[in-house]
């Protein structure tokens, strides 16, 4: 996979789920949540998704805000059953004209996916509480 040329302006790494990443910022504030897990307030990720990729379907337990940059990107949300099913998609980008929305709010444990779009997405991902990869699942294929 070759690495497109803004991830490597802003250094970011394949993401397990698809597209390209880079935590930008994790809070000093840690908090610890009812089942004992303790993690930081909130975290910070950029999110690059290239022209005709897309991600897998995945679920973070926290909330999960996308914020638009550059370029948009298809959101599709899929519940939060066992599995993901159909859902309402958004398109997450600057043009508000055309409907697209600058943020947008995925519920914990609810299913994300990103479809692929006609040109690179930059989107950056607040999650609260802060996201680790213990809390991040994969949908089966």
């Amino acid at each position: 996979m070759t690495r497109p040329t803004l991830a490597e302006e802003l250094d970011l790494q394949p993401h397990p789920e698809g597209g390209w990443y880079r935590q930008t910022w994790v809070s000093p504030v840690e908090v610890t949540l009812p089942d004992g897990r303790v993690r930081p307030t909130a975290t910070l990720i950029y999110f690059l998704l290239p022209a005709g990729e897309s991600s897998a379907w995945h679920r973070v337990s926290s909330d999960e805000f996308w914020l638009a940059h550059q370029g948009a990107v298809v959101v599709e949300l899929g519940g939060s059953d066992d599995l993901p099913g159909r859902g309402e998609a958004y398109v997450v980008g600057l043009d508000l004209e055309a409907g697209e929305v600058p943020q947008l709010l995925v519920s914990a444990d609810v299913w994300q996916r990103t479809r692929p779009a006609e040109h690179d997405a930059l989107v950056s991902c607040l999650v609260s509480p802060g996201f680790d990869f213990e809390d991040f699942e994969l949908a089966p294929e």
